[in-house]
C-alpha cells in the first residue's frame, strides 16, 4: 500500500487545529511546527510529528521561512499548508516551497504577488471587468498634485497602504487642509509596518457594507463561486461577526458580481480558495481587495454549501482533485460566526493568561473551532483570536436565536473575552434588521 501523503502545517491556533482535522479525515499524515511558547497547542498532541522552529517572536518562528522549509525536509512533507496570516500570502515563501519540492497549498506565487499589491490588484481586477472604488493609484509627487487629484475625486477620501491590511497605513481625510499630513502619516506607518511606504487614495464611502465572494479554482481556468458573506460588523477594520449568505441585497446585482468574480479568477487561472472583497453602498459593489488564502470566516460558507473548503484545498494540492461544479452548489440555510477574542469586552485590551475552565457549546449545526482547553495558557505574542462559534439554521432570525443560545452556553474562565459584546450585538435592533455598515459598531454600539 502506498504511503499516505503528509502535510506540514505552518501555522498555529484556530486554523492549525482546523487544518489538522481536515487532513486526518482525508487520511493524510500531519506534521506541525510550533514556537517555544506554543508547545502546549492542542493540534501538536494530535499531529504525527511536531517540530519546534524557534522562540515566541513571530519573526523567529512562524515567519522564519528557512526554519519552516527545513522542518518540511526533516519530516518528508509533500505539501506545506500556510492557513491565514503569517506567510499565507507571501509570494516569496510560496515560491521557495515549490522550488524546494514542497507543494505550497495556495495559488501560483505570481498571483499572490499581484494580489498582495493592492494597487496592482485593483488595476488588474478593473481590467477584467470588476468595478472598483473611484480613486488614484499613481505616484504621489507633490502636495499640489495630490490636492488637485483629490479635488476631482471629491472629499471625503481614504488613504490606504498598498501593501497593508488590518487598518495600518489608513487615514480618512474629510478636508483638504488635512490631506497632505494624512498622506505623509500613512506613508510612514506603512513603511514601518510593511517595509513599503506606497499608498493610494480612494473615495471614502460613507456607510457601506462589507460583502465578500468566496471562489475556488483548479489552477487551470475552472473556477466556481460559493456565494457571498457579509462581514460588516467590524472594529478598527477587524471583523467580529460574519454571515453567509449576504442578505438584503438586490439578487440580480449579487448574481452579477459573483459571476464577474468567477470570470476574473478564471482569466487568472486561480488555484485554490480565494476571496474577493467589496464595499456595497447605494446599490453598487466596489472591489477593494482579494485575499489569496483561506479566511477566518470560511466556516460560514462551509455551513451553507456543505463544502469542506480546507479539505478541498488539500485534495487539490496533493491529488489534483477538483470536484466542485457550479450547478451543484446550492445555498442551504443561513450561517453566522462570532469570533471569540481574548480581550476585555469594553476596553478591548488583550487578556492573555491561563484558562481555568472551558465549556464548549453544542447542539445541532453548532461548531466550535478552537485550540483552547482547561489549563491552556493564552500567550500575549499573537493575535487575540482564540475561538470561533459557528451556527446554522433555516433563516437568519433562527440563526440569531441559535447563536445566542450557543454563546450563553459557552464558558471561558480565567481570562476575559469579547463574549458579552457578541450578546449585545445579537440583541441590537440595527443588527437584527440588517441596518448596519462597517463603522456601525464603533459609531452606534461601542461609542
Amino acid at each position: 500500500m502506498k504511503n499516505p501523503k503528509k502535510i506540514l502545517i505552518a501555522n498555529r491556533g484556530v486554523i492549525a487545529i482546523r487544518a489538522l482535522r481536515a487532513a486526518k479525515e482525508l487520511g493524510y499524515q500531519v506534521a506541525s511546527v510550533y514556537s517555544t511558547i506554543d508547545k502546549d497547542q492542542k493540534h501538536l498532541k494530535l499531529s504525527d510529528e511536531a517540530i519546534c522552529i524557534g522562540p515566541a517572536a513571530s519573526k523567529d518562528s512562524y515567519l522564519n521561512e528557512a526554519a519552516i522549509i527545513a522542518a518540511a525536509e526533516l519530516v518528508g512533507a509533500d505539501a506545506i499548508y500556510p492557513g491565514y496570516g503569517f506567510l499565507a500570502e507571501n509570494s516569496s515563501f510560496a515560491e521557495k516551497c515549490n522550488q524546494s519540492g514542497f507543494k505550497f497549498v495556495g495559488p501560483d506565487p505570481k498571483v499572490i504577488e499581484i494580489m498582495g499589491d493592492k494597487i496592482k490588484a485593483k488595476e488588474l481586477i478593473e481590467s477584467l471587468g470588476v468595478p472598483i472604488v473611484p480613486g488614484y493609484t499613481g505616484n504621489i509627487q507633490s502636495q499640489d498634485q495630490i490636492e488637485n487629484i483629490v479635488d476631482e475625486i471629491g472629499y471625503p477620501v481614504i488613504v490606504k497602504a498598498s501593501a497593508g491590511g488590518g487598518g495600518k497605513g489608513m487615514r480618512v481625510v474629510e478636508k483638504k487642509k488635512d490631506l497632505w499630513d494624512c498622506v505623509i502619516s500613512a506613508q510612514n506607518e506603512a513603511q514601518l509596518a510593511f517595509g513599503n511606504g506606497e499608498v493610494f487614495i480612494e473615495k471614502y464611502l460613507q456607510k457601506p457594507r462589507h460583502i465578500e465572494v468566496q471562489v475556488f479554482g483548479d489552477g487551470k481556468g475552472k473556477v466556481v463561486h460559493l456565494y457571498s458573506r457579509d462581514c460588516s460588523l467590524q472594529r478598527r477594520y477587524q471583523k467580529i461577526v460574519e454571515e453567509a449568505p449576504a442578505i438584503n441585497l438586490p439578487q440580480d446585482k449579487l448574481n452579477e458580481i459573483q459571476n464577474i468574480c468567477v470570470k476574473a479568477c478564471s482569466e487568472l487561472k486561480y488555484e485554490g480558495a480565494g476571496t474577493l472583497e467589496f464595499l456595497y453602498e447605494n446599490n453598487e459593489f466596489y472591489f477593494i481587495e482579494m485575499n489569496t488564502r483561506i479566511q477566518v470566516e470560511h466556516t460560514v460558507t462551509e455551513m451553507i454549501t456543505g463544502v469542506d473548503l480546507v479539505q478541498a484545498q488539500l485534495s487539490l494540492a496533493l491529488e489534483d482533485r477538483f470536484d466542485l461544479e457550479q450547478d451543484k452548489l446550492k445555498i442551504n440555510g443561513h450561517a453566522m460566526q462570532c469570533r471569540i477574542n481574548a480581550e476585555d469586552p469594553e476596553t478591548f485590551i488583550p487578556s492573555p493568561g491561563k484558562i481555568s475552565n472551558v465549556h464548549r457549546p453544542g447542539g445541532y449545526h453548532v461548531r466550535f473551532e478552537s485550540q483552547i482547553y482547561s489549563g491552556y495558557e493564552v500567550p500575549s505574542n499573537y493575535d487575540s483570536l482564540i475561538a470561533e462559534v459557528i451556527v446554522k439554521d433555516g433563516d437568519r432570525e433562527n440563526t440569531i436565536n441559535k447563536m445566542r443560545m450557543a454563546l450563553t452556553e459557552l464558558v471561558v474562565e480565567g481570562i476575559k473575552t469579547n463574549q458579552p459584546l457578541h450578546l449585545k450585538i445579537l440583541d441590537d435592533n440595527g443588527f437584527k434588521n440588517v441596518d448596519y455598515y462597517i463603522k456601525y459598531l464603533e459609531e452606534e454600539l461601542i461609542k
